[in-house]
């Protein structure tokens, strides 16, 4: 619920400093992040997917696609993040928007010190946007490994700040992203991506959803992203997760587990753009680009 106009206080909201959180990853979870992206869904023995969660010399050379960072963000959220003078019911978050950066390729596990600050936070009355930015550093080295830019929608929890003149602040780049098909999603497709840490229940309970609004539990935003990256990497990138620099996603609609999406791509220069569609109802429910590295001489 929303908090009133005395308790908060802006300057005190941006000076605050958040938390650092730590986490670790290992092989299993790799490879079941991959599996609940849809990686060997349709072709277990898949050449171009089954290195993300296979390897013949051992289980520590499995690849990491590169949307596996969007987890590193999942914990401030969730969780729910302590503002002075905000608060808000996570179980009625939804993902507008997710910018990564990846700087080098993901090991098959690691340990990580997340530095999480606060991007942005908008008044808009009956709801608020909120954007926060993660750096995600491997412990011992210290090196950066990749950089997660999140927005949420947060229902519920607007009219936090003056309505005359609501809180409005956005250290946040804008999107200036403007087929083919991935096979239909399986109806347990939000139970098995959910293994992967995000456990919000508007993604498994059907009471919980039909409290949201929607007629059953919905796919998770960020599992649509892997789906559609998966695609990238694997049309454009020749299945080469390394060539992925930057990963950008606008959330338009939402997904529902066992529904079709179609992914359409352009290339502009070392830009893709992308656009994915429910096949069902011909519905745009993701779009953005991706930056990569280099194009293979085939295309």
């Amino acid at each position: 619920m929303a908090s009133s106009d005395s308790e908060f206080n802006p300057d005190l909201l941006l000076a605050h400093k958040l938390p650092e959180t730590r986490s670790t990853y290992n092989e299993r979870d790799v490879a079941i992040y991959a599996l609940g992206v849809g990686a060997c869904g349709q072709d277990a023995v898949d050449s171009v997917e089954l290195k993300f969660v296979y390897h013949e010399n051992g289980q520590e050379h499995v690849q990491v696609l590169p949307t596996f960072v969007s987890l590193f963000s999942l914990g401030s959220l969730t969780d729910g993040l302590d503002l002075p003078g905000f608060k808000y019911d996570p179980s009625l978050l939804l993902h507008g928007q997710q910018y990564i950066e990846v700087y080098r390729p993901l090991p098959s596990k690691a340990s990580l010190i997340n530095k999480v600050s606060l991007a942005g936070l908008q008044d808009k009355g009956k709801a608020a946007i909120l954007e926060i930015e993660t750096r995600s550093y491997e412990q011992g080295s210290g090196e950066l490994l990749c950089m997660n830019r999140t927005t949420v929608f947060l229902r519920g929890a607007g009219g936090f700040s003056n309505s005359s003149q609501p809180f409005s602040y956005k250290n946040y780049p804008s999107n200036q992203g403007l087929a083919v098909k991935i096979p239909q999603t399986q109806p347990s497709a939000a139970l098995l991506y959910r293994l992967s840490g995000d456990y919000n229940p508007l993604h498994s309970d059907p009471n919980v959803a039909k409290l949201a609004g929607f007629p059953r539990p919905i796919l998770h935003g960020l599992c649509t992203l892997g789906f559609a990256i998966k695609a990238v990497i694997k049309c454009i990138c020749k299945g080469d997760p390394s060539a992925v620099k930057t990963i950008s996603g606008r959330f338009l609609a939402t997904v529902f587990p066992g529904e079709t999406l179609i992914t359409e791509m352009w290339l502009q220069g070392l830009r893709v753009i992308y656009q994915t569609k429910v096949k069902e109802r011909n519905k745009a429910v993701l779009s953005g680009y991706v930056d990569i590295r280099g194009l293979s001489s085939s295309l």
